[in-house]
This record gives structure tokens, C-alpha cells and sequence, in this order.
């Protein structure tokens, strides 16, 4: 008898993979929208401009990713306040203020960066379509959206946009690679002692470290737990899940990127095109080497990529203002409960596409971004790691060995990478 109750019709059994789905929130969207269009040019110049060598990479990123998105997220779990909210209870206020001066500005630069290389590839697969033209419908459409869509639907939007990655698993697998060479720079780094090596090395480790990234990854997980009713102590099922969902999303992240590279290393370098200093550039290179498919697959990976980040980047900037000044905040909550709130987020949003009409390139917006991201990073990755180990803010859920030795590791690297950064631009 009670091995007929155990048992369970097949079609009754939930899918696995739906379970799984389902337990997937805001570290699958934060991994995801690390490959934002400025992202993929990175990865793209890595790969034209050194082939393969930049692999490896991937594999040195994943676990200092997990780490410090980890820390961010238990912060938030355990606080219910976003990090710029921990900032401000605990810390001297000089500090939040200097991390809001060199945060709030990169993080804009990096949405402009962002809409008009969406308008860029849009008028080149519709040239018909002007490229400014694009960026104002991507902006409004983005800010229509996120203000007036109730935050369940709009999560969902942004989870399923997360599929638009998987884009870049495929081109790759439409040219022929040479796949010992491939697990040779995966598993062995490389290192070239040249100004422009380094700088691409220090491009991929600010593109996906970024400090926008530790505050939404904060935030968002404030939100989630208070959309669970009767959560109020923080138990073990709570942290698990979120660590399956943020080594998941760091994976998503780091596969992509590693993709990217795998792509415009085989084709575009081995086809002696390494000037590639847009993703509209890299896209086109492509066209003739591999064909339409790879050059369509590639370029809408791009406007994918864009609709799912803008917003997590113009989410951060109002996170980061209404918690700093105590205004209403949320994407769960109405327009007219939190007007300051999304207020800041249209206004980063227009200030982004206004860097297309004065004479802000995507290129330049991405510089200023590198050197503010290179200057916050390291302190913000030193925050995070003084509050995950402060016993007074985090209880019992303080950071384990592992966490402190990956988040050191992260601290450090970025350091070098910004002194590495400032370096070569002074």
C-alpha cells in the first residue's frame, strides 16, 4: 500500500529542469546581463586581437565571480537592505558618498555604451532603420516597461531574455575549431607582457567583475525574499537555493564569454581581422567568413543582451540613490510609491541615449566606464568582504574560509588591474 502512495504517475512527476527554472532568480539575471553589448566587445577585441590566448580567463573568473555575488546576495538575504543601505547603517558616510561619485557616473556611461550599440546593429541588419532612431525606441520601450509592468511579469521578461545567450553557444560550432589548441589555452594561461595584452586582461577582469553587478545582485534578493510570505528567519533551504542560482548564472556568464572569445579567436583572428573595437564591428567581420547565419545569430545576440542588462544597470543607479537617501524603493512597487525611484532610472536611461547626440562614442563612454568601474571595484569588493565577515551586521552567516580566500583573490586582482589600468592611460 505504501509503496502504490510513493508512487507517482510519470506525467504527474515534475520536470526536473522545470524545478530547477524555477528555483533560478537573480543570479541567473545577474550573470546573464554581465554579457552586455559593452561585454561582448570586450570579449570580442580579445579574441581578434589574440586568438585564443585570453581562454583561460573563463576558468579565473568563474569562482571570484561566485564568490563576491555570493557575499552580495547573503548580505541582502540577511540584512533585507540593499548594500548601499548596509553602507550607509554601518560605515562612515564619506565612504557611501565617494562609492555614489565614482559608481552612479560609470554605470550611466556603461548604459549609453550599451543603447547605442543596440542602435548600431539594428540599422546595420535593417539599414532602413536609423541607428538613433533604434536607440529611442530601445529606450522608451525599456522605460515603459520596467515602470508600468507589475514586477512578477518583468522578472519573468528578464529570466526568459537570459535565453538570448544561448545564441553564442552556436556560432562557434558553424566554423571548424581547432580543438587542441582550444583545451590548451583553456587550462593554461597565457601571459604577454605588452601594453595592449594587459589592457584586454584588465577589459575582461572589469567587464565581468563590475560593481554594478554587487548592488542589484543585493537588492534583487531583498526583493525576492519579500515576496515569500512568512519569511522572517533566514533558514538553510534559503541559502542553498540562492547559491545553486548564482553559481548557475556565474556559469551562464563566464560560458558565454569564454564562447565569444572561442568565436572571434578562431575566425576573426586566424582571418587576420583584429581591429575590432564594436560589437557592429565584430558582427560584421563575421559576415564573411562564416556566413549570415553566424553574422544574424551574433548580432541579435547583441539586442538581446542589451533588453535584458539596460535594465539591471539603470536598476542599480536607483538603488544605489533612493537607499543613500531614504526614498521609496522597488521594482514591486507602483510608479506612484516610489516616484523618486524610478525617476532615477528614467533619467539614467535618457542620460544614456543623450551621449549619442553630443559626441559621446560607445568607445569613449566604455574608457570612462573602465577607470571609474577599475577605481570602485577593489574598495567595493572590500566592503563586501568587511561586512561578510562582520559578525555584528551578518550573525551567524559571516563568510567561511573559502569565500574569503576567492573574495581576497578577487580584491587583489582587480587592484592590480586598476593600477595595471591607470598605468597605461597616465
Amino acid at each position: 500500500m505504501s509503496e502504490c502512495l510513493n508512487i507517482m504517475p510519470k506525467k504527474n512527476r515534475p520536470n526536473r529542469f522545470i524545478l530547477f527554472w524555477k528555483k533560478l532568480g537573480p543570479g541567473l539575471v545577474t550573470g546573464a546581463s554581465d554579457d552586455d553589448p559593452s561585454g561582448i566587445a570586450t570579449y570580442s577585441q580579445a579574441g581578434a586581437m589574440f586568438g585564443l590566448s585570453t581562454l583561460w580567463t573563463a576558468l579565473l573568473s568563474y569562482p571570484l565571480m561566485v564568490a563576491i555575488q555570493e557575499m552580495c546576495a547573503r548580505i541582502g538575504i540577511v540584512t533585507r537592505q540593499g548594500l548601499t543601505g548596509v553602507l550607509k547603517s554601518y560605515y562612515p558616510k564619506p565612504l557611501l558618498y565617494g562609492m555614489i561619485l565614482f559608481s552612479v557616473p560609470a554605470i550611466v556611461l556603461n548604459i549609453g555604451a550599451d543603447i547605442q550599440a543596440m542602435g548600431a546593429v539594428t540599422n546595420m541588419l535593417f539599414p532602413q532603420i536609423k541607428a538613433h532612431w533604434a536607440s529611442i525606441f530601445f529606450t522608451v520601450f525599456l522605460l515603459f516597461s520596467i515602470v508600468f509592468l507589475p514586477y512578477k511579469p518583468f522578472a519573468a521578461i528578464l529570466k526568459y531574455l537570459c535565453l538570448s545567450l544561448l545564441l553564442y553557444l552556436v556560432v562557434p560550432f558553424l566554423v571548424k575549431l581547432d580543438f587542441q589548441a582550444v583545451l590548451y589555452h583553456t587550462f593554461v594561461p597565457t601571459f604577454k607582457f605588452e601594453k595592449e595584452y594587459l589592457i584586454i586582461l584588465v577589459g575582461i577582469l572589469g567587464t565581468t567583475i563590475s560593481p554594478y553587478l554587487f548592488f542589484w545582485q543585493t537588492s534583487m534578493e531583498v526583493e525576492e525574499v519579500s515576496k515569500r510570505k512568512n519569511t522572517i528567519v533566514v533558514d538553510k533551504k534559503l541559502i542553498v537555493d540562492m547559491r545553486q542560482d548564482i553559481d548557475f548564472g556565474m556559469f551562464l556568464t563566464c560560458l558565454v564569454f569564454y564562447f565569444i572569445i572561442l568565436t572571434t579567436g578562431t575566425v576573426l583572428f586566424n582571418g587576420g581581422m583584429h581591429d575590432i573595437n564594436t560589437v557592429q564591428d565584430a558582427a560584421m567581420a563575421l559576415r564573411p567568413l562564416t556566413g549570415e547565419g553566424a553574422y544574424w545569430l551574433f548580432a541579435l545576440g547583441v539586442i538581446g543582451t542589451g533588453l535584458l542588462a539596460i535594465p539591471v544597470l539603470a536598476g542599480a543607479v536607483s538603488y544605489i540613490l533612493a537607499e543613500a537617501f531614504d526614498w521609496e524603493e522597488g521594482m514591486n512597487k507602483k510608479f506612484h510609491e516610489a516616484k523618486g525611484f524610478y525617476a532615477v532610472l528614467a533619467i539614467s536611461l535618457i542620460l544614456g541615449l543623450m551621449f549619442d547626440y553630443v559626441g559621446i562614442s560607445p568607445i569613449d563612454a566604455l574608457l570612462f566606464a573602465a577607470v571609474l568601474y577599475g577605481i570602485t571595484a577593489p574598495m567595493l569588493i572590500a566592503m563586501v568582504l568587511h561586512i561578510s565577515n562582520n559578525s555584528a551586521i551578518m550573525g551567524t552567516f559571516v563568510n567561511g574560509r573559502w569565500s574569503n580566500i576567492l573574495g581576497g583573490a578577487a580584491c587583489v586582482f582587480m587592484t592590480v588591474a586598476a593600477g595595471i589600468l591607470i598605468y597605461f592611460l597616465i
